[in-house]
């Protein structure tokens, strides 16, 4: 069976984002789901002191190896000023010290979500342009604007934006 990493690129409790990954990844049959919830890894903020001090944290390591057991990677990251957000860009600044092909290569379905119109446009617009060089075998990416409006009682409430996923998810299984 298949091990999809479903990922939500915030530490909110209540992650819009990890919603969608979650779902999105459900739609995949036959496949095991690990939800990586960020608040579960215990990971300081980087820096090369630190690094050279301590050398590299025992989570992050943790985290790098569940990396390694995944055949693909569902991911929907929040967005903060136009770019990931902290708690985001720390762990993925940590797991490319370990190895700088952090999504190994395998198969990504890449989204983002938030509560405005432009749903996430610009952290996705970075993200499509840098995971490829970290290891993302970009399959497909979507946004889903104003989360609120759009998603209700666990599913996509608009039909367009449903239809457009679901092809991308269709995309995504082939490649897995």
């Amino acid at each position: 069976m298949k091990k999809i990493i479903a990922l939500g690129g915030s530490n909110s409790n209540n992650s819009i984002n990890k919603t969608l990954a979650i779902y999105a990844a459900k739609q995949i049959e036959n496949t095991e789901i690990l939800v990586i919830d960020l608040n579960d890894f215990n990971i300081p903020l980087y820096g090369i002191d630190l690094e050279t001090a301590d050398g590299i944290p025992s989570e992050a390591i943790r985290l790098s190896d569940l990396f390694n057991q995944a055949d693909g990677f569902v991911v929907s990251l929040a967005e903060h000023n136009g770019s990931y957000t902290a708690a985001f860009k720390n762990v993925f600044d940590w797991l490319s010290r370990i190895n700088s092909k952090v999504w190994r290569n395998k198969p990504m379905l890449l989204m983002a979500t938030s509560p405005g119109a432009r749903g996430g446009i610009s952290v996705l617009q970075s993200a499509k342009d840098r995971f490829p060089q970290m290891g993302a075998n970009l399959i497909a990416d979507f946004s889903l604007p104003s989360f609120f409006d759009n998603f209700t009682e666990n599913d996509i409430s608009n039909k367009e934006l449903k239809i457009d996923l679901t092809d991308k998810i269709n995309k995504f299984k082939i490649e897995i």
